[in-house]
């Protein structure tokens, strides 16, 4: 599969997304996001796909939404509508395959809001954070405050997203942004290690693990209790 701002690779049940745009971050334009549109839902169905795992190319994860590009719309209500079509976080939220997110560099704006949906984040030392967009007098629009809530304890979410400013990797560690920091030259290494561990599971026992994980950050625990009892059943019944 060739695109034109992701790089996208497969190896032994491990997908590799790599965002592509170096030479302006990885910010994130029309064409990452036509892109990953088109990478997300064959991962969802490509049986050879265990696990992926998205990273950036140079020096950054993302530094966020490109918004040199979306400056160049016609109207703000445009530019609303470039991103609708393109319903890249919906996507992310809801891949069945885990996600693991190798940062580095700068996750800025979008960029942490597309490492908040990932399953697992792993950041070499030295990445800098940021959710920027009150400080431009916007608020998050690639989910952030909805999604770091749920990542990261409701105070450190609002902190991150209502002053908007830097923090480093061992912040990101401390809050529960990240599962883990490691060092610059072992990150790719590292994130593949940890993907190659979960493809290493039966496939539907990894997928419906992530759905009851899923169920357990989006439903009261009574009926989260009843989504676990029900994809266990299906699990040892074959079903899944």
């Amino acid at each position: 599969m060739s695109f034109e701002a992701v790089n996208y690779d497969k190896r032994d049940g491990v997908a590799f997304l790599t965002l592509n745009r170096p030479a302006a971050l990885n910010a994130i334009n029309v064409q990452i996001r036509d892109d990953l549109v088109q990478i997300l839902p064959a991962i969802a169905l490509d049986d050879e796909v265990r696990v992926a795992i998205i990273r950036g190319a140079g020096r950054a994860f993302s530094a966020g939404a490109d918004v040199n590009e979306f400056g160049t719309a016609p109207s703000p209500v445009e530019a609303k509508r470039i991103r609708q079509l393109r319903p890249v976080w919906q996507l992310l939220a809801a891949c069945p395959k885990p996600l693991v997110a190798a940062i580095h560099g700068y996750a800025i704006g979008a960029g942490v809001e597309l490492a908040a949906l990932c399953d697992i984040r792993i950041a070499a030392a030295g990445t800098v954070f940021a959710v920027p967009e009150v400080t431009l007098g916007l608020i998050p629009g690639a989910g952030g405050s909805q999604t770091l809530p749920r990542v990261v304890r409701p105070g450190w979410a609002r902190e991150a997203i209502l002053t908007g400013e830097r923090f480093d990797a061992a912040k990101a560690l401390a809050i529960g942004l990240v599962n883990r920091v490691v060092p610059a030259d072992r990150l790719d290494a590292d994130a593949e290690e940890l993907a190659r561990r979960i493809a290493a599971n039966p496939p539907t026992a990894v997928q419906a693990a992530k759905r009851a994980l899923r169920a357990a950050r989006d439903l009261p625990l009574r009926e989260g209790l009843a989504v676990e009892r029900r994809l266990a059943r299906l699990v040892a019944l074959g079903r899944a």
